[in-house]
């Protein structure tokens, strides 16, 4: 019997479609073919377009907001399952809804885990995703979770920059373990920001903790959403006595005025990944793509070899 292992089949959702073409280039196969019906009402229906019995299917779809992201890559979950694929992955570059990972009050659901369940309820096998808004996520599945670290892609980044008296620096008291390790790999100074909010999304009072004077300085978080954080802290940060404020954020989720806020702040450069398409150009944004990271991934896990090289932090 022959030991060979037949390639797999790579599909992505509607809003994933250029990162998905993106991976399965670096993977070396060309992207499935799969089309979306749509119904006058707005309802949606999957239908892959070649037989994928008995093979290795990798799912691409970002689920963040609104809802028919996560609708969408859970219908092809569903339909990869009644097509009898072998083993369906599901690989998602930002796994959204994250932010509800715990009550932090009474009577408020806890949608990451709703989320997770209903993943491998469609028909999830393995879950391939990069920068959970918290770790312990990973711990809502009952499947195999492989969650990748943007870092490999954006400490070269950094590195190639040559920053003199560089220090890294977390927006909020949440991010300082991400700080640190960033720190750590670059043998640079860590600050952080204390924050305060009023509610959701706007910030009452913001502190600094550490010294900036002089040093050139790049924040580091999981996602950046209406960029409130980051320019307050850039602000803040260049007041303090900053040469220069960059961020690194995995994530750009970018909603409200977070495209003003970027163009009037004092932050240099804001660099992401194109986990989530950028719905605006900036000159002050620079989207390093992670599709040759998830392609190596995929890669290593269909042919069942290590992927503990991908966990540098």
């Amino acid at each position: 019997m022959s030991n060979v292992i037949p390639e797999p089949k790579i599909f992505a959702c509607t809003n994933t479609m250029v990162l998905g073409k993106k991976i399965a280039a670096s993977y070396g196969i060309p992207l499935g073919n799969v089309i979306t019906s749509t119904y006058s009402d707005g309802e949606f229906q999957p239908s892959f377009e070649e037989s994928i019995r008995g093979t290795r299917v990798f799912l691409i779809g970002s689920t963040n907001p609104g809802p028919e992201n996560l609708m969408e890559l859970l219908l092809m979950l569903d339909a990869a399952k009644r097509a009898s694929a072998r083993h369906i992955t599901a690989v998602i570059p930002y796994f959204g809804w994250a932010r509800q990972d715990r009550k932090d009050k009474p009577r408020v659901p806890i949608a990451a885990k709703l989320v997770a369940k209903m993943l491998e309820t469609a028909g999830a096998t393995r879950i391939i995703t990069m920068d959970l808004h918290a770790d312990q996520i990973q711990g809502f599945f009952e499947k195999p979770v492989d969650h990748m670290f943007a870092s490999t892609i954006f400490l070269p980044y950094l590195r190639n920059l040559n920053l003199d008296n560089l220090t890294i620096a977390s927006p909020d008291m949440g991010g300082s373990k991400r700080a640190y390790a960033y720190s750590k790999a670059l043998g640079s100074d860590v600050v952080i920001c204390y924050k305060q909010r009023a509610k959701a999304n706007i910030i009452s009072h913001m502190e600094l903790i550490g010294d900036v004077t002089g040093k050139n300085v790049v924040l580091v978080d999981d996602m950046v959403d209406t960029a409130g954080t980051l320019t307050k802290a850039a602000d803040l940060m260049m007041e303090r006595g900053a040469l220069s404020v960059r961020a690194i954020c995995t994530h750009p989720i970018l909603s409200g005025n977070a495209y003003e806020r970027l163009e009037n702040s004092k932050l240099e450069e804001l660099i992401v990944t194109d986990s989530i398409p950028v719905s605006q150009e900036s000159p002050k944004i620079r989207v390093l793509s992670c599709a040759d990271l998830f392609a190596d991934v995929m890669t290593k896990v269909h042919q069942n070899e290590s992927i503990s090289s991908k966990f540098i932090m």
